[in-house]
């Protein structure tokens, strides 16, 4: 099965091989609090961009590990990349699955302000 999301304007889109996750990490780093994201990482293999590549920006902070990708046009990050022991790794911005419901979702707080 799989599940599919896209940035605001619908530019940028991708695909995820797998089942719609039932948990989420909601991050109160100074970037995540401030957009409100709620992530659900997986192995890079099971992500696919599937339209936008020319349309995608990126923002790194602090220890600039993960790539925040975003539309250019509208604004919207959708997904991040990045590493987890190693190995390749993409953080689905939850937000941005509209099959997703969100209020099922079980969430898991990460102080990440303290990374």
């Amino acid at each position: 099965m799989a599940y599919s999301g896209s940035c605001h304007c619908g530019a940028v889109t991708f695909k995820v091989e797998g089942e719609l996750p039932s948990k989420a990490i909601s991050c109160d780093c100074s970037h995540c609090r401030r957009k409100g994201f709620l992530w659900s990482f997986l192995p890079a293999k099971q992500f696919e961009l599937t339209g936008g590549e020319d349309n995608l920006t990126e923002y790194r902070f602090n220890k600039r590990v993960l790539s925040h990708r975003f539309c250019k046009d509208c604004g919207c990050q959708a997904f991040a990349e990045g590493e987890q022991n190693g190995e390749p790794t993409r953080a689905v911005n939850l937000r941005c699955v509209p099959d997703c419901d969100l209020d099922a979702l079980e969430i898991q707080k990460v102080e990440g302000s303290s990374f």
